[in-house]
């Protein structure tokens, strides 16, 4: 079934708002036996009509995001109507869900906000548990005069957008998909490894099975493998990749190393507590970001001036001193001190030189330490070297630390 995703909005394209909806449908519908053939990412305005003219009658099932709202142009709604000879009409439900969800909280109604209740006739209203712009589906040809694919409608807002695609969307592409393909896809998620490293492991042998598609997609600190084909090829690639990368390989599953580290310390019953430099807080953004962290995160601290270190991670002014702020032994006196102020089972501390300035020859920008205390075990450090801007180096500085800890779990 020919699928086209039409992305609207001038945001998107001036950089203002990360597109991510072409990822989070295509993950959604591969399960059904779909994959996107084409994406377009267009302004608001006429070239919302221009892109559906193309491609409404040639495509057999097309997504379009955003343009339902009550502005001016917000437009996605009258082009449809436009384009497949359909007038619109009021929803008095939709006008009715409008009005209490604002008038529970206490928004003020302009008369503009009631455009979201107009619906082509013959379209499916999809609910917005989430907001006011209503989704709308139009089955294939539901105007027989016209020829059209299938269309869904669907909010720009991604905590709008998705909720409906659970609730509504995929009810509905079960109804209409034809039988399931038999191809599945699986994925490889490792940490802290390039993906020429991995294709030069396993790429050769993995292109030598047969009805086997392969992919990789690199990330900061993370590589995914992805693979597509039959169940037999499938378990031929399993046993390759497991038996060439299975000890970098951190999930098999759509979860990130974080919330596979929730995970097990929440199945263990462990704490983690962290000291952070470099970093800045960021793993403890990443470990909260995660539902369940409260179970396991006992906190830390951002102890990002040598003062921070000796006052909230309990580092010996000395040992800053000696060696610096950034080295292995001030490294290990963050996380020793953290995991003793905490009692927590396990404590991870960063420290590094971020840049562009501040690095010397001994120490150039992008060096980092990365320690990890263990109750009952001897302090584990890591020395690396990551020079990159200062947000990459924080994403890499994490997964390189969540990754050493991961591996210390499975160790003991």
């Amino acid at each position: 079934m020919r699928t086209v995703v039409i992305n609207t909005g001038t945001e998107i394209l001036l950089g203002d708002v990360l597109n991510t909806h072409l990822t989070f449908i295509a993950q959604e519908i591969f399960p059904l036996g779909l994959r996107v053939d084409e994406q377009r990412t267009v302004p608001d305005g006429d070239a919302i009509r221009a892109a559906l003219q193309d491609v409404l009658s040639s495509a057999e099932l097309i997504f379009v995001t955003g343009g339902l709202g009550p502005t001016t142009d917000d437009i996605t709604r009258d082009l449809v109507a436009e384009l497949l000879s359909l007038p619109l009409e009021e929803d008095a439900e939709v006008r009715e869900a409008i009005r209490a969800r604002l008038a529970c909280r206490k928004i003020p109604m302009p008369d503009r906000i009631w455009r979201q209740a107009q619906v082509p006739r013959g379209g499916k209203v999809l609910p917005n548990h989430h907001g006011t712009a209503p989704g709308i589906y139009f089955s294939r040809n539901v105007n027989p005069a016209v020829a059209s694919a299938h269309l869904f409608l669907l909010p720009g807002p991604p905590r709008e957008l998705r909720p409906m695609f659970d609730g509504s969307v995929r009810p509905i592409l079960q109804k209409i998909m034809p039988a399931a393909s038999g191809r599945e896809m699986r994925r490889y998620r490792m940490a802290n490894v390039g993906e020429s490293i991995v294709e030069h492991a396993i790429g050769e042998q993995l292109m030598a099975i047969p009805d086997l598609e392969v992919g990789y997609c690199a990330r900061p600190g993370e590589v995914d493998l992805r693979l597509i084909g039959s169940a037999e090829a499938l378990a031929a690639a399993d046993e390759l990749v497991q038996g060439k990368l299975g000890d970098k390989i951190f999930t098999t599953d759509d979860e990130t190393l974080a919330e596979v580290l929730v995970r097990e310390l929440s199945r263990r019953k462990e704490i983690l507590a962290l000291a952070e430099s470099c970093t800045g807080g960021f793993l403890a953004n990443e470990i909260t970001n995660v539902p369940g962290a409260s179970a396991v995160l006992w906190g830390g601290g951002v102890t990002y001036a040598d003062d921070a270190k000796r006052v909230l991670a309990r580092v010996d002014p000395h040992v800053i001193e000696e060696h610096g702020a950034v080295s292995e032994e001030t490294a290990r006196a963050m996380a020793d001190g953290a995991r003793t102020l905490s009692d927590a089972t396990y404590a991870i501390a960063t420290t590094g030189i971020a840049g562009p300035d501040g690095g010397s020859k001994e120490k150039p920008v992008g060096t980092v330490f990365v320690a990890i205390a263990a109750a009952g075990h001897a302090t584990q450090a890591q020395k690396l070297f990551l020079p990159t801007d200062r947000v990459t180096f924080k994403q890499m500085v994490a997964q390189n630390a969540f990754d050493l800890l991961r591996r210390r779990l499975r160790a003991v």
